[in-house]
């Protein structure tokens, strides 16, 4: 039995399903507030219990869900137009063994991650999809678990991408002083940039050289563990079809008119070129934000699908595949309701600052974000948490903040590879399991680990 039969092995043994790993997380959460957490009150566990209740309705957060999950949809209903398909087909000429294959899927899925981790993931999950059905109908022989890893590596690069989601934030006109607008440290206050924007982080020259080193890295190291892999048995959940019906009539012809979905497609697209070439005034970079992404997103969508009809099948499929995450996002508000009411995160972070140098502080953030992701698997999420104390410990340790920031993205990332919220798209897409993919991501995990840490040790 190799290395990955008996992690696997492991993980069936010791494993639940996400949702039940979200109920035992908050279990988990719950019992270090009242025991570790500086609650400072007689009724500790009405209070921590109110708080999380309280969070798991939280409307920013509930309209950050909804954000992300529009991402998603948005995303996957790009990887299933035929111009995705197009590239995924000319792809699939070059997966002709498993070592291929996690190097081909590998590497396009950090490639378009960088983009946008929605669309990244989604792409991932169907070329894996895609490279198994290929494999079936030509008798080729493959190991599927690591080519569905392969496929989910984009979660382990996109908070370094144009869609992350603190690095966005950042860059919005008066986050930081917004978000530390309960602080009582006037010099603080008065140092605060107004935004930090994407040259400072994701167009640094470490973010750009640890983005090449992944993109060249990743699959390479993917390819040589494919070549020490036995084949398995790939057994696919059915898809979801949108038949056209035999006869169209009347106003049906709107919904299934091409020139029509094109001419509207075109519109949005021409609006998005307009926010993002004339309304920033030539900042192309202010253009990004959730709202601008999404909206790009499903002009693209409406315009690459053949009509109105083609493009709400892809909604209907993609949907049915992030009904996990909808159901426990409010689960994971709700930890983190827990954890900012009872200081678990400060104490965490805290403990972190006082044995940190302006050397060695950035290591520790990027350490503490990957313990805080497995609690708190949304980078917007996790920026609302921990961002002030960053933006704290910054300014007293006088760091630069645009590292810390990008510190906490990547120790974000890396943990996806462990936690396996974000994984439950592809989970769905391709019939794997958590505990198949798992041995694999989080070979993926040891490899973005260090070049993560030797960027922050080096620049």
């Amino acid at each position: 039995m190799n290395w990955p039969d008996r992690i696997e092995k492991l993980f069936r043994t010791l494993l639940p399903t996400p949702f039940t790993i979200a109920i035992v997380l908050t279990i988990i959460t719950f019992i270090l507030g009242l025991t570790v957490g500086e609650h400072g009150d007689r009724n500790a566990l009405i209070h921590t219990a109110t708080e999380w209740e309280r969070n798991l309705w939280n409307g920013p957060l509930m309209i950050f869900a909804m954000q992300m999950m529009l991402m998603l949809v948005l995303g996957h209903v790009l990887a299933l137009s035929p111009l995705a398909d197009k590239i995924i087909q000319g792809a699939l000429r070059y997966c002709n063994s498993t070592a291929s294959s996690a190097l081909v899927v590998s590497f396009l899925s950090v490639l378009v991650g960088l983009f946008n981790w929605g669309l990244g993931l989604i792409f991932g999950a169907i070329f894996a999809r895609k490279v198994a059905d290929r494999a079936l109908r030509q008798g080729l022989h493959l190991n599927f678990p690591i080519v569905g890893a392969a496929g989910y590596a984009s979660l382990a690069v996109w908070h370094g991408g144009l869609s992350g989601s603190s690095t966005i934030k950042v860059a919005e006109e008066g986050h930081l002083a917004q978000l530390m607008s309960t602080t009582q440290d006037v010099a603080l206050l008065q140092d605060l940039p107004n935004r930090i924007g994407f040259e400072e982080t994701v167009f640094s020259s470490m973010n750009i050289s640890v983005m090449i080193a992944l993109l060249l890295i990743i699959p390479a190291s993917m390819y040589l563990l494919g070549k020490r892999l036995q084949p398995t048995q790939i057994v696919l959940p059915s898809h979801f079809i949108t038949d056209e019906p035999k006869r169209i009539v009347g106003a049906e012809r709107l919904d299934h008119s091409s020139w029509f979905s094109r001419i509207i497609g075109l519109m949005l697209i021409a609006l998005v070129a307009y926010k993002m070439f004339i309304q920033t005034n030539g900042h192309v970079l202010d253009f990004f934000n959730p709202n601008n992404i999404n909206f790009a997103l499903l002009g693209l969508g409406i315009l690459l699908h053949r009509n109105f009809m083609q493009f709400l099948g892809a909604v209907d499929d993609a949907i049915s595949g992030v009904s996990g995450i909808l159901i426990q996002f409010p689960l994971y508000f709700g930890i983190m309701g827990i954890m900012q009411s009872t200081g678990l995160v400060e104490w965490m972070c805290d403990f972190f600052v006082r044995i940190s140098t302006p050397q060695t502080y950035p290591l520790f953030t990027f350490f503490s974000a990957g313990i805080v992701n497995i609690f708190v698997p949304s980078g917007g999420g996790q920026w609302a948490v921990q961002g002030t104390i960053i933006i704290q410990a910054a300014h007293d340790l006088n760091i630069p903040l645009s590292k810390c920031i990008m510190a906490m993205a990547y120790g974000d990332e890396l943990t996806n590879m462990l936690q396996p919220f974000w994984a439950l798209p592809l989970l769905g897409i391709t019939g794997l399991k958590a505990k198949e993919i798992l041995p694999y991501t989080l070979f993926i995990l040891l490899i973005c680990g260090l070049i993560f840490t030797s960027a922050l040790m080096l620049f």
